[in-house]
């Protein structure tokens, strides 16, 4: 009867630490993130490839542990072309945000398109190269690369660098309220056979964080969009922070593995830390364009 408080005391400044290396960490990358947006396009291109890198070198290396063999340096080097190319076609464009932002689109495209060709010269070159070797080159670099790089294209909307900012923040609320409402009031599962410290409770407090940070967002920039609609993408948002989330936990899960890398210090690796804005990313994006905005 004795043993239970004293050990629940040892834990709580391990705990302690764990979350304050946590936050620090979250806030280094943080200003990292925002200064890239706030110096412009292609710095903003340039921060988004600095972080789609490692996050596809783990994503690889997470597959070979299931005896798949990708071919990692295409998947890569396509991975850190895509936001440069999105970047540079954009920069063609003379007719407006919106224009540029479709441009952007272009460089993506021709990007993948040249990683399609050479994965399958790769594999018909070498007939120990199997097609799920293929698949999951061409994945790997679209699931990191091609989804981030959708920053780089909402940078290139009009009121791009407050778009990406509200994008990063829901990201953040919905984490930071997430753990600390899940870790003191959670009860209810939300998927326990996937990520079992998930809970309602949580999720809840992060999709309010989210819509609350569109709904000042809207506010900021006095945006032509009705403000439902900006809420709606808060609500949007939160779901796909979700499926991010849950998505790398099963990958991982399925690896049998803690954590994708040893790079961030209270976070483990890029993809843990970045696998809910690979999907927010691309949903924001196409939120914004769909709802109007130029």
């Amino acid at each position: 009867m004795r043993e239970a408080p004293i050990k629940v005391q040892a834990r709580q400044p391990g705990a302690l630490k764990d979350f304050g290396i946590r936050a620090l960490t979250a806030v280094l990358l943080g200003m990292v993130l925002i200064a890239g947006d706030l110096a412009g396009m292609f710095p903003w291109a340039i921060v988004v490839a600095a972080f789609a890198i490692p996050c596809a070198i783990e994503f690889y290396a997470i597959i070979r542990t299931g005896r798949r063999k990708p071919n990692e340096m295409f998947g890569v080097v396509a991975v850190g072309l895509m936001p440069l190319a999105a970047a540079l076609y954009a920069s063609f464009s003379g007719d407006g945000a919106s224009s540029a932002s479709m441009q952007g689109a272009m460089g993506l495209t021709a990007v993948i398109g040249g990683l399609v060709l050479a994965a399958l010269l790769w594999q018909v070159l070498f007939r120990q190269v199997s097609a799920s070797d293929t698949s999951t080159t061409i994945f790997g670099a679209l699931y990191t690369g091609f989804m981030l790089s959708h920053l780089v294209l909402m940078r290139a909307l009009g009121d791009g660098g407050v778009f990406v900012l509200m994008t990063l923040v829901s990201v953040w609320a919905m984490d930071v309220l997430g753990y600390l409402v899940g870790s003191s009031i959670g009860r209810h599962p939300l998927a326990p056979h996937v990520s079992p410290k998930k809970s309602w409770e949580g999720y809840i407090a992060g999709l309010v964080g989210t819509v609350a940070t569109w709904g000042v967002g809207w506010w900021i920039t006095r945006s032509t969009l009705p403000l439902w609609w900006f809420l709606a993408i808060g609500g949007v948002v939160s779901v796909a922070a979700l499926l991010g989330d849950l998505a790398e936990s099963r990958l991982k899960r399925e690896a049998n593995i803690k954590d994708s890398g040893r790079w961030l210090p209270g976070h483990g690796g890029f993809l843990d830390r970045f696998d809910s804005l690979i999907v927010v990313s691309i949903v924001a994006y196409y939120m914004l364009v769909f709802g109007g905005a130029k």
